[in-house]
Order: structure tokens, then C-alpha cells, then sequence
């Protein structure tokens, strides 16, 4: 997983991962989450979503929350992945306030200039 927490920046993954556990869920219902709530954009296959689980289980931003009735490990997010997420939530709203202004500021500049030499 290349995340790069000291800037803030998380892959899509991880951040999608980190949502998914807001709730506690084993494997197979956090694949089942991400492609739902990406609307199929994200499949996540069984080798990338558990190597991805024991990195973030070791980083301390998601740990087990005992067991499903047929044995299947499940993960909830911690206060420390809690704040990983808000301040990814943060760093998307910036960047998305930054393109809309800038969008909009030269969607102006170039409607005035047409205005001004046709």
C-alpha cells in the first residue's frame, strides 16, 4: 500500500477500506461494501483486500472484533484509523474546493475575453 500519511494522501483503497469498517465486517463483506459503494468502480480481489487488512492491522488503524458465527475474522477502525480517515476527508474537500475555484476562475477569464475580442 503506498500511503502517504505524512502529506495526508491515502490510496482509494485504504481510504475505501477505512469506511467499510466504520462497522465492524470480515473480508469478504468489506469487498462486497467497496464494490457496492463504488458502484463496481473498485473490486478489490481476496489477496490484495487481506494483505491490505494485516498492513492496517499493524499500523494500528483497524483491529479484530472477534469472530462472525462461521469462524470468519472481522476488523473494526480504531480512534487512530478514525482520525486517518477525517483527515483524508479533509484533504479530498481541499483539493476539490481548489479545483472548483480554479475551474471557475478561468471559466470567467475566458468568458470575458470573448466577451472582450469575440
Amino acid at each position: 500500500m503506498r500511503d502517504h500519511v505524512k502529506s495526508g494522501a491515502l490510496t482509494e483503497v485504504t481510504f475505501f477500506i477505512l469506511l467499510s469498517l466504520y462497522r465492524p465486517r470480515h473480508g469478504y463483506a468489506v469487498m462486497q461494501f467497496i464494490e457496492e459503494q463504488t458502484r463496481g468502480r473498485l473490486v478489490l480481489g481476496a489477496g490484495s483486500l487481506y494483505g491490505a487488512l494485516n498492513t492496517l492491522n499493524r499500523k494500528g488503524w483497524i483491529e479484530p472484533a472477534g469472530e462472525d458465527d462461521d469462524r470468519r475474522k472481522q476488523y473494526r477502525i480504531t480512534d487512530t484509523g478514525r482520525q486517518i480517515a477525517a483527515g483524508e476527508l479533509a484533504r479530498l474537500r481541499a483539493l476539490a474546493d481548489t479545483a472548483a475555484a480554479i475551474m471557475e476562475e478561468c471559466t470567467e477569464t475566458d468568458t470575458e475575453k470573448e466577451a472582450l475580442y469575440g
